[in-house]
């Protein structure tokens, strides 16, 4: 049987840690489906086809690998990619609990279905995109954070929006 997992999110933006993830999961499954969230329960800043791009040229150099949306429960995704994996990163204890709790749940909807977690290389476990946005909002840089379209990207809206000048870092 030739595995597939599924890497969900939703990447706004997409990170290195993210990028390294994927680059360490290809290394265990033979394929990866990237799965882009439409969540309707958050506010991203990038559109779904500037989340995209920006995965996409990322990893473009990266075999057996897929780029893909959707807005279904992940599991019913899984399921409907023909996957057996639903790939989670899991920087911190605060992490885990809520991905354990999603794996459970997973679990109950749908037993074929298991949830594997990685640990992110100790460069990135600080990194997430929330920090990021942040950061690049309030003018930081974050170059060595994100992918170079990524970087262009928050600098152009970073440009757009306003400073509120309240920061939670």
């Amino acid at each position: 049987m030739r595995i597939t997992a599924v890497y969900p999110g939703t990447f706004d933006p997409f990170t290195n840690g993210h990028i390294d993830l994927v680059r360490r999961a290809l290394r265990i499954f033979p394929r990866l489906i990237v799965a882009v969230a439409r969540n309707p329960q958050k506010s991203p800043l990038f559109t779904l086809e500037e989340r995209l791009a920006i995965i996409r040229d990322a990893i473009a150099d990266l075999p057996r690998l897929e780029v893909d949306t959707f807005d279904a429960l992940t599991v019913d995704y899984v399921r409907k990619k023909g996957a057996q994996v639903i790939l989670r990163g899991v920087r911190a204890v605060s992490d885990f609990e809520s991905e354990f709790a999603m794996a459970l749940m997973n679990r109950k909807i749908s037993e074929e279905v298991e949830t594997v977690f990685l640990m992110p290389n100790q460069a990135f476990t600080y990194l997430s995109s929330r920090l990021v946005k942040e950061v690049a909002l309030l003018g930081g840089n974050v170059e060595d954070l994100v992918p170079p379209l990524a970087s262009k990207l928050l600098k152009e809206r970073a440009n757009q929006t306003p400073s509120s000048g309240r920061s939670s870092l």
